[in-house]
């Protein structure tokens, strides 16, 4: 692939040039992982759109404000990490991204989970941890190939019933949320791996109460027979 790394220690700005390299397909405006700097790009210009043959864009660590209509142009596009930044919204054309398969959106200002994410049919990946998010719509159902799900430290209280129709889920991580019950259907999520040695589903930092804390311990089934008895009684 033909990659493209532009750094600096305080990139404010996209070099015009780049837009005139079309045959690129990974493009990294990220600081280096070991490094504390933070980049201060506000915005993603409309001209990444020229762009055409891009099937990575890493912009994480940066200040970006806003994403640009255009990103919805991108249709090569494969993974899009956005963390650590301060965006508050998305545009709707994100969900025109039918290739993308990995998203990365955690530490950033969303109060809610964008609609125009459950248009993404080939979503495997996905991570909103670390924002403000209060609600997930029922149209998350729609992400069917979704694994990974990370909704660690956000504002929810609730999950959807909709939820329990990701049947490909294997990693469903909600701690340090305001969730006090589970949808009735949650134990049907049987391909989430409560193994010993690697959790996969985090409730931690919830004040849990339908089902306890150490019914979820025991996994789906635990959690399916808890709610089973709740019908009987």
């Amino acid at each position: 692939k033909k990659k493209l790394k532009i750094s600096g220690r305080e990139l404010m700005s996209v070099p015009t040039q780049v837009f005139g390299l079309d045959q690129v397909q990974v493009l990294q405006m990220s600081p280096e992982r070991e490094s504390c700097l933070k980049y201060r790009m506000e915005v993603l210009p409309q001209e990444i759109s020229r762009l055409r043959n891009l099937t990575c864009l890493y912009v994480d660590s940066n200040n970006l404000k806003k994403i640009p209509a255009e990103i919805g142009t991108l249709s090569h596009l494969e993974r899009l990490t956005l963390s650590n930044n301060s965006l508050s919204s998305l545009p709707a054309e994100m969900g025109e991204l039918q290739r993308l398969h990995s998203l990365h959106l955690a530490n950033n200002g969303l109060t809610e989970l964008p609609a125009p994410l459950c248009r993404l049919r080939s979503l495997t990946f996905l991570d909103v941890s670390d924002n403000k998010i209060g609600t997930i719509p029922s149209s998350i159902r729609h992400l069917q190939k979704l694994e990974t799900l990370l909704l660690l430290f956000n504002s929810l209280e609730s999950l959807p019933e909709d939820v329990c129709l990701l049947r490909n889920l294997h990693t469903l991580w909600l701690g340090n949320n305001n969730l006090q019950s589970l949808p009735a259907a949650f134990g049907e999520l049987v391909n989430l791996d409560w193994g010993c040695n690697y959790c996969s589903c985090n409730f931690e930092g919830n004040p849990l109460e339908s089902p306890p804390p150490e019914v979820c311990s025991r996994g789906p089934e635990g959690i399916k027979d808890y709610f089973l008895s709740l019908h009987r009684i």
